[in-house]
Protein backbone atom coordinates (compact mmCIF):
# COMPACT_ATOMS: atom_id res chain seq x y z
CA UNK A 1 0.00 0.00 0.00
CA UNK A 2 1.95 3.16 -1.22
CA UNK A 3 1.93 6.05 0.98
CA UNK A 4 3.41 10.17 0.18
CA UNK A 5 5.91 10.67 2.84
CA UNK A 6 6.89 14.39 2.98
CA UNK A 7 10.09 14.03 2.12
CA UNK A 8 9.69 12.57 -0.96
CA UNK A 9 7.49 14.73 -3.09
CA UNK A 10 9.02 14.53 -6.92
CA UNK A 11 8.25 18.60 -8.02
CA UNK A 12 5.20 19.09 -9.80
CA UNK A 13 2.97 22.19 -10.71
CA UNK A 14 -0.49 23.08 -11.90
CA UNK A 15 1.24 24.08 -15.43
CA UNK A 16 1.94 20.36 -16.13
CA UNK A 17 -1.29 19.66 -15.36
CA UNK A 18 -2.63 21.37 -17.26
CA UNK A 19 -0.58 20.37 -20.21
CA UNK A 20 -1.55 17.17 -19.61
CA UNK A 21 -5.22 17.35 -19.81
CA UNK A 22 -4.45 19.34 -23.42
CA UNK A 23 -2.92 16.36 -24.58
CA UNK A 24 -6.25 14.22 -23.90
CA UNK A 25 -8.04 12.45 -26.91
CA UNK A 26 -11.95 12.10 -27.62
CA UNK A 27 -14.19 9.13 -27.89
CA UNK A 28 -12.86 7.02 -30.45
CA UNK A 29 -16.19 7.08 -32.75
CA UNK A 30 -15.38 3.95 -34.72
CA UNK A 31 -16.11 1.72 -32.14
CA UNK A 32 -19.25 3.35 -31.12
CA UNK A 33 -20.47 2.58 -34.61
CA UNK A 34 -19.68 -0.97 -34.52
CA UNK A 35 -21.29 -1.17 -30.60
CA UNK A 36 -24.86 0.90 -32.50
CA UNK A 37 -24.21 -1.74 -35.39
CA UNK A 38 -24.64 -4.53 -33.01
CA UNK A 39 -27.18 -3.50 -31.04
CA UNK A 40 -29.49 -3.08 -33.86
CA UNK A 41 -28.70 -6.74 -34.82
CA UNK A 42 -29.50 -8.58 -31.75
CA UNK A 43 -32.98 -10.20 -31.10
CA UNK A 44 -35.00 -7.96 -29.27
CA UNK A 45 -36.65 -4.31 -29.88
CA UNK A 46 -34.20 -1.05 -30.61
CA UNK A 47 -33.65 0.23 -27.05
CA UNK A 48 -35.37 -2.54 -25.15
CA UNK A 49 -32.29 -2.50 -23.26
CA UNK A 50 -31.89 0.97 -22.55
CA UNK A 51 -29.21 2.05 -20.28
CA UNK A 52 -27.33 -1.33 -20.71
CA UNK A 53 -27.33 -0.16 -24.28
CA UNK A 54 -26.17 3.29 -23.41
CA UNK A 55 -23.05 1.68 -21.05
CA UNK A 56 -21.95 -0.46 -23.86
CA UNK A 57 -21.58 2.08 -26.30
CA UNK A 58 -19.74 4.43 -23.86
CA UNK A 59 -17.13 1.29 -23.06
CA UNK A 60 -16.70 1.18 -26.64
CA UNK A 61 -15.92 4.57 -27.29
CA UNK A 62 -13.79 4.57 -24.31
CA UNK A 63 -11.73 1.49 -24.28
CA UNK A 64 -11.32 2.28 -27.78
CA UNK A 65 -12.16 -1.18 -29.77
CA UNK A 66 -15.14 -2.88 -30.10
CA UNK A 67 -16.76 -5.54 -28.40
CA UNK A 68 -15.94 -3.66 -24.95
CA UNK A 69 -14.37 -5.70 -22.38
CA UNK A 70 -14.53 -5.80 -18.60
CA UNK A 71 -12.17 -8.63 -17.49
CA UNK A 72 -9.99 -6.42 -15.15
CA UNK A 73 -12.10 -3.68 -13.31
CA UNK A 74 -10.01 -1.70 -10.74
CA UNK A 75 -11.28 0.25 -7.52
CA UNK A 76 -9.12 2.41 -5.98
CA UNK A 77 -9.63 4.13 -2.85
CA UNK A 78 -7.74 7.05 -1.66
CA UNK A 79 -7.50 8.46 1.65
CA UNK A 80 -6.40 11.61 3.56
CA UNK A 81 -7.18 13.80 6.14
CA UNK A 82 -8.65 17.11 6.88
CA UNK A 83 -7.47 20.14 9.00
CA UNK A 84 -11.17 21.14 8.88
CA UNK A 85 -11.32 18.02 11.17
CA UNK A 86 -10.74 19.81 14.41
CA UNK A 87 -13.27 22.51 13.67
CA UNK A 88 -15.79 19.66 14.82
CA UNK A 89 -17.75 19.43 11.56
CA UNK A 90 -17.68 15.64 11.40
CA UNK A 91 -19.31 13.17 13.92
CA UNK A 92 -15.80 10.33 13.84
CA UNK A 93 -12.51 12.26 14.68
CA UNK A 94 -10.00 12.33 12.02
CA UNK A 95 -8.02 9.15 13.24
CA UNK A 96 -10.97 7.02 11.61
CA UNK A 97 -9.13 7.28 8.50
CA UNK A 98 -6.29 5.61 9.54
CA UNK A 99 -8.33 2.81 11.24
CA UNK A 100 -10.67 2.52 7.81
CA UNK A 101 -8.01 1.74 5.94
CA UNK A 102 -6.65 -0.66 8.43
CA UNK A 103 -9.97 -2.58 7.95
CA UNK A 104 -9.74 -2.33 4.00
CA UNK A 105 -6.03 -4.00 4.41
CA UNK A 106 -7.80 -6.81 6.41
CA UNK A 107 -10.66 -7.17 4.28
CA UNK A 108 -13.06 -6.05 6.31
CA UNK A 109 -15.25 -3.21 5.04
CA UNK A 110 -18.22 -2.58 2.94
CA UNK A 111 -16.09 -2.28 -0.58
CA UNK A 112 -13.91 -5.38 0.39
CA UNK A 113 -17.22 -7.55 0.20
CA UNK A 114 -18.33 -5.76 -3.02
CA UNK A 115 -15.20 -5.93 -4.69
CA UNK A 116 -15.30 -10.42 -4.10
CA UNK A 117 -18.85 -9.58 -5.53
CA UNK A 118 -17.86 -7.92 -8.82
CA UNK A 119 -14.42 -9.93 -9.08
CA UNK A 120 -12.84 -6.37 -8.97
CA UNK A 121 -9.28 -5.90 -7.64
CA UNK A 122 -9.22 -3.31 -4.94
CA UNK A 123 -6.14 -0.77 -4.32
CA UNK A 124 -6.15 1.81 -1.67
CA UNK A 125 -3.54 4.43 -1.89
CA UNK A 126 -3.04 6.29 1.39
CA UNK A 127 -2.19 10.03 1.40
CA UNK A 128 0.10 11.31 4.12
CA UNK A 129 -2.21 10.62 6.58
CA UNK A 130 0.06 11.43 9.37
CA UNK A 131 -0.38 14.98 7.93
CA UNK A 132 -3.76 16.52 7.44
CA UNK A 133 -3.88 19.59 5.16
CA UNK A 134 -4.41 22.77 6.15
CA UNK A 135 -7.63 24.22 7.95
CA UNK A 136 -9.22 25.33 4.81
CA UNK A 137 -11.27 27.64 7.13
CA UNK A 138 -8.37 29.56 8.05
CA UNK A 139 -5.51 29.03 4.74
CA UNK A 140 -5.52 27.47 1.59
CA UNK A 141 -5.69 23.41 1.98
CA UNK A 142 -2.50 22.41 -0.14
CA UNK A 143 0.12 24.03 -1.58
CA UNK A 144 0.65 24.49 -5.32
CA UNK A 145 2.95 21.77 -5.37
CA UNK A 146 1.53 19.43 -2.79
CA UNK A 147 -1.64 19.43 -4.90
CA UNK A 148 0.10 18.96 -8.08
CA UNK A 149 1.89 15.95 -6.34
CA UNK A 150 -1.58 14.74 -4.91
CA UNK A 151 -2.94 14.35 -8.35
CA UNK A 152 0.22 13.20 -10.51
CA UNK A 153 0.18 10.41 -6.96
CA UNK A 154 -3.56 9.77 -8.07
CA UNK A 155 -2.45 9.27 -11.36
CA UNK A 156 -0.50 5.59 -10.85
CA UNK A 157 -4.08 4.23 -10.30
CA UNK A 158 -4.31 3.62 -13.55
CA UNK A 159 -2.02 0.71 -14.41
CA UNK A 160 -1.84 -0.96 -18.24
CA UNK A 161 -3.89 -3.73 -18.52
CA UNK A 162 -7.42 -2.38 -16.81
CA UNK A 163 -10.22 -1.89 -18.37
CA UNK A 164 -12.44 0.00 -15.85
CA UNK A 165 -11.19 2.41 -13.03
CA UNK A 166 -13.35 3.39 -10.07
CA UNK A 167 -12.84 5.67 -7.89
CA UNK A 168 -13.66 6.27 -3.97
CA UNK A 169 -12.29 8.26 -1.28
CA UNK A 170 -11.82 7.97 2.94
CA UNK A 171 -10.91 11.20 4.82
CA UNK A 172 -12.78 12.27 7.85
CA UNK A 173 -14.07 15.34 6.95
CA UNK A 174 -14.45 15.37 3.57
CA UNK A 175 -18.18 15.95 2.87
CA UNK A 176 -17.34 19.40 4.33
CA UNK A 177 -14.56 20.00 1.72
CA UNK A 178 -16.93 18.56 -1.16
CA UNK A 179 -19.59 20.92 0.22
CA UNK A 180 -17.09 23.84 -0.26
CA UNK A 181 -15.49 22.69 -3.71
CA UNK A 182 -19.22 22.21 -5.09
CA UNK A 183 -20.55 25.97 -3.75
CA UNK A 184 -16.79 26.82 -5.50
CA UNK A 185 -17.74 25.59 -8.76
CA UNK A 186 -20.86 25.60 -9.15
CA UNK A 187 -22.22 28.46 -7.03
CA UNK A 188 -24.49 28.86 -3.60
CA UNK A 189 -23.20 28.51 -0.06
CA UNK A 190 -22.42 25.97 3.21
CA UNK A 191 -26.55 26.06 3.51
CA UNK A 192 -26.76 24.69 0.21
CA UNK A 193 -24.50 22.10 0.06
CA UNK A 194 -23.81 20.67 3.25
CA UNK A 195 -25.24 17.61 4.67
CA UNK A 196 -24.90 15.20 7.53
CA UNK A 197 -21.60 13.38 6.41
CA UNK A 198 -21.06 11.14 9.10
CA UNK A 199 -24.45 12.01 10.64
CA UNK A 200 -23.82 15.78 11.90
CA UNK A 201 -27.18 17.17 12.58
CA UNK A 202 -28.81 20.10 14.73
CA UNK A 203 -26.00 22.86 16.13
CA UNK A 204 -23.28 20.64 14.40
CA UNK A 205 -24.45 20.94 11.18
CA UNK A 206 -24.79 24.85 11.70
CA UNK A 207 -21.34 24.55 12.64
CA UNK A 208 -20.41 22.74 9.11
CA UNK A 209 -22.41 25.42 7.42
CA UNK A 210 -20.59 28.29 8.58
CA UNK A 211 -17.09 26.33 8.38
CA UNK A 212 -17.73 26.00 5.24
CA UNK A 213 -18.98 29.70 4.31
CA UNK A 214 -15.89 31.15 6.17
CA UNK A 215 -13.69 29.26 3.78
CA UNK A 216 -16.23 30.68 0.89
CA UNK A 217 -15.35 34.26 1.86
CA UNK A 218 -11.48 33.56 2.41
CA UNK A 219 -10.93 32.32 -0.89
CA UNK A 220 -13.67 33.61 -2.66
CA UNK A 221 -11.15 35.94 -5.11
CA UNK A 222 -9.57 32.80 -6.45
CA UNK A 223 -12.51 30.83 -7.69
CA UNK A 224 -12.01 31.39 -11.74
CA UNK A 225 -9.27 29.17 -11.75
CA UNK A 226 -10.45 25.09 -10.91
CA UNK A 227 -6.98 23.84 -9.81
CA UNK A 228 -6.60 27.26 -7.07
CA UNK A 229 -10.11 26.23 -6.11
CA UNK A 230 -9.04 22.17 -5.56
CA UNK A 231 -6.11 23.17 -3.96
CA UNK A 232 -7.51 25.86 -1.77
CA UNK A 233 -10.62 23.76 -0.66
CA UNK A 234 -9.74 20.46 -1.55
CA UNK A 235 -7.78 17.77 -0.36
CA UNK A 236 -5.06 15.17 -0.90
CA UNK A 237 -7.66 12.23 -1.48
CA UNK A 238 -9.64 14.47 -3.66
CA UNK A 239 -6.96 15.90 -5.98
CA UNK A 240 -5.57 12.21 -6.19
CA UNK A 241 -9.47 11.13 -7.69
CA UNK A 242 -8.71 14.22 -9.84
CA UNK A 243 -5.50 13.47 -11.18
CA UNK A 244 -6.53 9.42 -11.57
CA UNK A 245 -9.38 10.99 -13.78
CA UNK A 246 -7.29 12.44 -15.88
CA UNK A 247 -4.36 9.47 -16.19
CA UNK A 248 -7.64 6.95 -17.26
CA UNK A 249 -8.80 9.64 -20.16
CA UNK A 250 -5.15 9.47 -21.29
CA UNK A 251 -4.80 5.80 -20.73
CA UNK A 252 -8.52 5.14 -22.59
CA UNK A 253 -9.71 3.92 -19.14
CA UNK A 254 -13.46 4.22 -18.17
CA UNK A 255 -14.24 5.62 -14.98
CA UNK A 256 -16.90 5.26 -12.69
CA UNK A 257 -17.47 7.65 -9.59
CA UNK A 258 -18.79 7.08 -6.26
CA UNK A 259 -21.30 9.21 -4.47
CA UNK A 260 -20.71 13.32 -3.38
CA UNK A 261 -16.89 13.72 -2.67
CA UNK A 262 -15.57 11.63 -5.20
CA UNK A 263 -17.97 13.68 -7.97
CA UNK A 264 -17.06 16.97 -6.71
CA UNK A 265 -13.08 15.99 -7.21
CA UNK A 266 -13.45 15.38 -10.68
CA UNK A 267 -16.20 17.59 -11.47
CA UNK A 268 -13.54 20.27 -10.71
CA UNK A 269 -11.94 19.16 -14.07
CA UNK A 270 -15.03 20.53 -16.13
CA UNK A 271 -13.73 23.86 -15.76
CA UNK A 272 -10.47 23.22 -17.53
CA UNK A 273 -12.45 21.07 -20.21
CA UNK A 274 -16.27 21.11 -20.19
CA UNK A 275 -15.85 17.70 -21.88
CA UNK A 276 -13.46 16.45 -19.16
CA UNK A 277 -15.82 13.74 -17.34
CA UNK A 278 -17.24 12.35 -20.76
CA UNK A 279 -15.28 9.20 -20.03
CA UNK A 280 -16.86 9.01 -16.44
CA UNK A 281 -20.46 7.78 -15.73
CA UNK A 282 -21.72 8.30 -12.24
CA UNK A 283 -22.39 5.10 -9.87
CA UNK A 284 -24.93 6.16 -7.86
CA UNK A 285 -26.72 9.02 -5.91
CA UNK A 286 -25.57 9.57 -3.09
CA UNK A 287 -28.03 10.25 -0.19
CA UNK A 288 -26.23 12.87 0.75
CA UNK A 289 -28.50 15.89 -0.33
CA UNK A 290 -25.49 17.88 -2.24
CA UNK A 291 -25.07 15.05 -4.93
CA UNK A 292 -27.97 15.03 -6.71
CA UNK A 293 -27.58 19.25 -7.13
CA UNK A 294 -24.50 18.40 -8.43
CA UNK A 295 -25.17 15.44 -10.70
CA UNK A 296 -28.31 18.37 -12.30
CA UNK A 297 -25.74 20.94 -12.74
CA UNK A 298 -22.86 18.74 -14.47
CA UNK A 299 -25.26 17.13 -16.39
CA UNK A 300 -25.29 13.36 -15.04
CA UNK A 301 -27.45 10.62 -14.38
CA UNK A 302 -26.33 8.02 -12.03
CA UNK A 303 -26.83 4.35 -12.41
CA UNK A 304 -28.71 3.73 -9.31
CA UNK A 305 -30.34 5.24 -6.38
CA UNK A 306 -29.83 3.21 -3.31
CA UNK A 307 -30.11 5.44 -0.37
CA UNK A 308 -26.04 5.08 0.00
CA UNK A 309 -23.98 7.31 1.83
CA UNK A 310 -20.79 5.25 2.89
CA UNK A 311 -17.97 6.31 0.45
CA UNK A 312 -15.07 4.23 0.21
CA UNK A 313 -15.80 3.16 -3.52
CA UNK A 314 -18.99 1.24 -2.15
CA UNK A 315 -21.36 3.00 -4.85
CA UNK A 316 -18.70 2.07 -7.52
CA UNK A 317 -18.34 -1.33 -6.95
CA UNK A 318 -21.74 -2.38 -6.92
CA UNK A 319 -22.58 -1.22 -9.97
CA UNK A 320 -19.17 -2.88 -11.99
CA UNK A 321 -21.95 -5.79 -12.17
CA UNK A 322 -24.43 -3.29 -14.26
CA UNK A 323 -21.34 -3.08 -16.64
CA UNK A 324 -20.68 -6.06 -16.65
CA UNK A 325 -24.33 -7.43 -17.59
CA UNK A 326 -24.41 -4.95 -20.48
CA UNK A 327 -20.89 -6.18 -21.77
CA UNK A 328 -22.55 -9.83 -21.36
CA UNK A 329 -26.03 -9.05 -23.23
CA UNK A 330 -24.11 -7.40 -26.40
CA UNK A 331 -21.59 -9.72 -26.39
CA UNK A 332 -23.70 -12.87 -25.67
CA UNK A 333 -26.84 -12.37 -27.09
CA UNK A 334 -27.60 -13.97 -30.35
CA UNK A 335 -28.38 -11.66 -34.00
CA UNK A 336 -31.90 -11.81 -35.94
CA UNK A 337 -29.85 -13.94 -38.56
CA UNK A 338 -27.99 -16.47 -36.19
CA UNK A 339 -31.16 -17.13 -34.25
CA UNK A 340 -33.37 -17.22 -37.58
CA UNK A 341 -35.89 -14.24 -35.59
CA UNK A 342 -37.47 -12.46 -38.16
CA UNK A 343 -36.49 -8.45 -37.31
CA UNK A 344 -38.96 -5.90 -37.91
CA UNK A 345 -40.33 -4.97 -40.69
CA UNK A 346 -40.29 -1.55 -42.44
Amino acid sequence: MPNTPANDRPAASFAEIRAVIAQWPGPDQASGTLAAAREGQLTKPPGALGRLEEITHWLCEWQGHHPPRLDRPRVAVFAGNHGVAARGVSAFPAAVTKQMVANFVAGGAAVNQLCRAADAELRVYEMALDEPTEDFSRAPALSEEECAHAMSYGMIAVEPGIDLLCLGEMGIANTTSASALAAAIIGGNGRDWAGPGTGVTGSALENKIAVIDEALKLHRAHFKDPLEILRRLGGRELAAIAGAVIAARLARVPVLLDGFACTVAAAVLRGIDPRALDHCMVAHVSAEPGHKRLLEAIGKRALVDLGMRLGEGSGAALAIGLLKAAVACHTGMATFAEAGVSGKDG
